[in-house]
This record gives C-alpha cells, structure tokens and sequence, in this order.
C-alpha cells in the first residue's frame, strides 16, 4: 500500500516544515514553544515511521526515498532560519555550513551508489550525530524562551559545534566507502551483476 501510515507519518513531517517555519514569525516568546513542540514531533515521526514500516512489514521505495529527505528538509530549513533570526550567527554559522554540505554530499552519494545497486548502511556514531543534532536545535529553537539558569543558547551551540564535528567525521567515512566504487578500473574488477549485488539501503538518521 502506498500511502500506509509509516509513508503518511514521513510526509507530515513534511508538512510540519511551514508550520515550523512560521512560528518563527509569532510573536512573544511563547512562539519558541510552539516551533519546539511542532519541530520535536516532526523528529519523533523520524523513529514512529521506520519502527512502524520494519514492524508491520510496510517499507515500500516511496518510503525509503522519503524518509531521508524529510529529514534534510527539516534540519535544512530549520538551520536556515535559525540563521536568519540571529540566533546561529557569526562563528556558529561554520557547523551549519558544515552539516548542510555534508547532507548534500551524502544525498549525492547515496543516489550514485544506489544506482548500482551497492548499500551505504547508516552508521552507529553517525545515528549520535543526528541524535545530538536534533537536540541542539531544539535547544536553538528555544532560546530566547528557555529558563536562565538552562543556558540553552550555550548548549544549542556547543551541539551544533559538536554535531559538525561528528558529521566531518561520518561524511569521511561514507565517502571513503563510496569512492571504492568511483575508482574501479573496468576489467579485472568487473562489477556483479545487479541480481548479485546487495540491495541499497536508504535510512534514517545517517
């Protein structure tokens, strides 16, 4: 079925990006609340979808080609206006910069080696990577609402530098796996067919 509820969660997650967006623009501080709830039920979708597709045996390819994409999307857009409120600016701006090329790259990636049928599975510590980069912008998101004493602005910024660090890191090593397969020499190391080859796999959180 195309649209099950695991492909239904992806696409609101979709859907919550204006909505995110906008709240930016409400004003009073409880904005900041309102765009935190509706970016961290958009981040729960993320784990509610792919639990759901493995548990009820519903992945399907629209699933698999969305569920990545939500995900850059959100973080993207999200980065984005965080710049454009002021509240990732000057040096903060390099971690963004980084994490936003890196998503890119690995998008590209993905879709080369997808063509040949070879997988890119996601990686434990990039899954930390994405686990503490939800978490910094949930706390970026907050600022200037969240309690003194919290610091949040400090911790949102400390996770996004963090967060670019691991993201250096994992992009590495994806593009090391990948340019094995950009520098075969034809003959001598010919490709399997592709009934041979393992089916790629596109997830979440990479």
């Amino acid at each position: 079925m195309l649209f099950n509820l695991p492909n239904l969660l992806t696409l609101s997650r979709i859907a919550a990006i204006p909505v995110v967006l906008a709240s930016f623009y409400l004003p009073g501080t409880w904005a900041n609340w309102v765009a935190l709830v509706l970016f961290a039920l958009a981040g729960f979708t993320d784990l509610l979808d792919g639990y759901l597709a493995r548990s009820w045996n519903q992945t399907s390819k629209l699933g698999r080609f969305l569920d990545p994409v939500a995900d850059k999307l959100l973080v993207a857009a999200t980065l984005l206006m965080l710049a454009h409120v002021g509240q990732i600016d000057g040096w903060s701006i390099v971690p963004a910069l980084i994490i936003l090329c890196r998503e890119i790259t690995v998008s590209g990636l993905r879709e080369f080696l997808a063509e040949l049928k070879v997988g890119l599975p996601v990686s434990r510590l990039a899954k930390w990577k994405t686990t503490i980069q939800m978490v910094a912008i949930g706390f970026l998101i907050l600022h200037p609402a969240g309690p003194d004493w919290l610091h949040v602005h400090a911790l949102g910024i400390f996770g996004i530098w963090v967060a670019a660090g691991l993201t250096l890191i994992t992009g590495y090593d994806y593009l090391r796996a990948g340019l094995r397969h950009m520098t075969e020499e034809p003959g001598g190391n010919e490709p399997r067919p592709a009934s041979q080859r393992p089916v790629a796999r596109v997830e979440a959180g990479s």
